[in-house]
């Protein structure tokens, strides 16, 4: 349940810019993509899980040990049904650099690639002036056009919806190490895109105004 405060002038501003680009429709040459990270806390068992019956569950121990923590970079097109995720040891400006100068090579063909995010402070163009020389900085991002989110409104980045269903679907356990994580989470991208799993969002400009208008300022 989210807890709406004031919504402000620019709150609004950035609310509609957001839902009128989900709203286009779809085009390969302007892929729209939602992008946001996650740790993962890394468990290792301290005594061997016996084995699930038939129709049962894996039975493990209450004790674990923490192993550290691990980032996911996740990015989605919701429109195309496809996703792409990165495991890294941190969410630096340069692994956030790094991760979105990987995902253009991905859409080579792309004229344009939008991408919404929030606001954190590593998702900015500062982060690949601080990576990259200036020529590859700036052929990178003139690809790119950046989409914030309201401050306090991530429920307008459909990369939180993907997140949910990838911790249900595959994080929901223990995980030892980032060399698990990683298969765990390249066998779950590639079954998704296989199946081609869109979002169909369908909250529009004017189902804002009508739930949300009373917050205004």
């Amino acid at each position: 349940m989210w807890c709406i405060g004031k919504i402000t002038a620019e709150y609004r501003e950035r609310m509609y810019a957001l839902l009128a680009l989900y709203a286009l429709p779809y085009n390969p040459l302007e892929p729209v993509i939602c992008m946001d990270e996650k740790s993962k806390q890394l468990l290792e068992n301290t005594r061997i899980p016996i084995p699930p019956k038939s129709g049962g569950a894996k039975k493990e121990d209450y004790e674990y040990r923490r192993k550290g923590t691990s980032n996911i970079f996740l990015a989605v097109e919701p429109k195309a049904g496809q996703r792409y995720l990165k495991v890294t040891r941190h969410r630096k400006r340069s692994d956030f650099a790094k991760f979105i100068k990987e995902l253009s090579e991905k859409y080579s063909d792309a004229h344009k690639i939008h991408i919404a995010l929030d606001n954190l402070n590593t998702h900015f163009e500062k982060s690949f002036y601080e990576t990259f020389s200036k020529m590859e900085a700036g052929n990178i991002l003139k690809r790119i056009e950046f989409h914030y989110t309201p401050k306090h409104a991530s429920w307008l980045n459909m990369a939180e919806i993907e997140i949910g269903i990838l911790d249900h679907q595959c994080l929901d356990r223990r995980l030892p190490n980032e060399k698990k994580l990683r298969k765990e989470i390249k066998c779950w991208q590639a079954k998704r895109n296989r199946q081609k799993k869109k979002i169909n969002w369908t909250f529009t400009k004017q189902d804002a105004d009508k739930k949300l208008s009373k917050h205004y300022i």
